[in-house]
């Protein structure tokens, strides 16, 4: 479906460039050499640390007709390889939440409804392969399959293809319906720290610094920096190390500092940086959103630990946590950004977590 055609993108050449996953590299390696990779995995951990990567590596792993899959060494040259990078080979199934979805539409994994389980995904993995002797099905943005569409995967995640190895990419396995988890083989990936971690975010650096401009010069301890802040999430982390969320940050954390934060200057703080972000770009004012997000965690988190060293537990400090954390989850579901904004900075104002039923 066009809705759902996902570019190529640039990956690691072979497993040794995939930054911070050795153990896991060598599990699957195992796994493949003793016949025991199951038929379904899932693939969870933060956003940027190398999942899709990894993914389309072991695509290419299994495609590739030069080299045994046992070995784990892609050539990187035969025809089969070249059409998974291009993200073209017929035996490489890819389906994605669209940008303008909030979730996985129901007709990208049966098909639409005047063609049910004649298309889409659960219908492409039943397919016999066309060049080799296997498949490889992959399911980006996991986390937004809603529970019709969980339900529709379930038959195909239990008896997968003997032919076939279906790969579903989530953030966490908390945002997967039990029933998905319990009929996958979970692998996780953990955000790569020290050395691996600065030399990840440099790559990130480099891949959104544009075609022709140098990437920022950071020392270790600014990369070090914004991964702590980030959580983790690479993306994010990219986005605060090339300063694109660096004058928030001192306009935020003083706010967030005081015993009652101000809810109109926090929300007008919050608004002025997205609509420098971007006036109209939603993607984009989503993620500028995220990185803001991302500093009142970890601003809250700090708090926590410093009262926890003391004897202390900061009540209103864990509840503006929750509430913050909350807010990532009604940016997936595409709430309204003026909307949300304005209840965030209220329910900071009042140390509430901001659960509103379904609304939250």
């Amino acid at each position: 479906m066009a809705a759902n055609r996902i570019e190529p993108q640039p990956f690691p050449r072979c497993w040794d460039d995939l930054i911070g996953h050795h153990r896991l590299r060598e599990s699957i390696g195992i796994a493949i050499r003793k016949r025991r990779l199951g038929g379904s995995l899932l693939f969870v951990g933060p956003p940027g640390v190398g999942k899709t990567s990894a993914a389309l590596l072991l695509a290419q792993t299994i495609l590739c007709r030069r080299n045994s899959t046992s070995d784990m060494n892609p050539c990187g040259q035969c025809p089969d390889c070249a059409q998974v990078r291009a993200a073209t080979h017929p035996d490489l199934i890819q389906v994605a939440k669209p940008a303008d979805r909030s979730l996985i539409p129901l007709e990208a994994l049966i098909g639409p409804v005047e063609a049910r389980l004649q298309e889409g995904f659960c219908h492409d993995v039943h397919l016999r392969p066309m060049q080799g002797e296997r498949k490889v099905a992959i399911l980006h943005d996991a986390d937004f399959l809603n529970e019709e569409g969980a339900n529709c995967l379930l038959k195909t995640l239990e008896e997968p293809p003997s032919d076939a190895i279906i790969i579903l990419i989530g953030t966490s396995e908390q945002r997967q319906l039990p029933t998905i988890r319990s009929r996958c083989q979970t692998m996780r990936f953990s955000s790569p720290v020290g050395a691996e971690g600065r030399e990840l975010l440099r790559r990130h650096l480099e891949a959104i610094a544009g075609e022709g401009e140098p990437p920022p010069t950071l020392s270790d301890e600014q990369l070090d920096e914004a991964i702590e802040l980030a959580a983790g999430d690479m993306q994010v982390a990219a986005r605060l190390a090339s300063g694109q969320s660096g004058e928030i940050r001192g306009k935020l954390l003083s706010q967030l500092d005081t015993p009652v934060p101000d809810p109109v200057i926090v929300a007008r703080c919050i608004n002025e940086h997205l609509n420098e972000v971007s006036k109209k770009d939603a993607p984009l004012r989503r993620a500028a959103l995220r990185d803001v997000c991302a500093i009142a965690v970890q601003h809250y988190r700090s708090r926590l630990r410093a009262s926890a060293r003391q004897g202390q537990f900061d009540h209103d400090c864990a509840q503006r946590l929750d509430r913050t954390i909350r807010v990532f989850r009604e940016i997936d579901r595409s709430a309204n950004l003026n909307t949300l904004i304005d209840c965030y900075a209220a329910d900071l104002t009042l140390a509430t977590t901001g659960d509103r039923g379904a609304i939250g």
